[in-house]
C-alpha cells in the first residue's frame, strides 16, 4: 500500500469534502463547510496519496461530549485498498471519549459496525461510501 498521508484540511480546502459529498449525490448543507470549520478546524480531514486526493472525513467536535461524522469519501479507483479505513479511523481518533454521530447511509451500516459503531441512525438524502 502507497503511503497515506492523512492531514487536518486547511480552511481553504474544505470545500473539497463538500464537492466530494456533492458529487456522490448527497446534500450537504449550504454553509456545512463554514459551520464545521468554526466548530473545529481540526476536524475535517484529507488523505493524500503522492500529493493528490485520496479520501475525506469529517469528524467535527462539539464540545467534551459529542462529535459529528461525515464527509467519509474515498477516490472511486482507490476504494477496496483500506485507505477508507485508515482515515475513518484517524476521525475516531480525533473524537477521543466523545459520542460520536453518524451522518450515513443504510447500504453501509455493516461496514460501520465492523469499524466500531454499534447502533446507527443514517440520515436519509446524504450519507457515506
Amino acid at each position: 500500500m502507497n503511503s497515506l498521508r492523512i492531514r487536518p484540511m486547511r480552511p481553504d480546502e474544505i470545500s473539497i469534502a463538500v464537492n466530494g459529498a456533492t458529487a456522490e449525490g448527497w446534500n450537504p448543507g449550504l454553509a456545512d463547510d463554514a459551520c464545521f470549520a468554526a466548530a473545529d478546524p481540526e476536524g475535517i480531514f484529507i488523505g493524500e496519496l503522492n500529493g493528490a486526493l485520496a479520501a475525506t472525513v469529517s469528524c467535527v467536535n462539539y464540545g467534551a461530549s459529542f462529535a459529528l461524522l461525515h464527509f467519509y469519501t474515498v477516490r472511486k479507483d482507490l476504494r477496496g485498498r483500506g485507505y477508507g479505513l485508515r482515515i475513518w479511523n484517524a476521525a475516531i481518533a480525533h473524537a477521543g471519549p466523545r459520542v460520536i454521530g453518524l451522518d450515513g447511509v443504510v447500504a453501509q451500516q455493516q461496514n460501520y459496525t465492523k469499524s466500531g459503531s454499534s447502533s446507527l441512525m443514517p440520515t436519509s438524502g446524504s450519507g457515506l461510501v
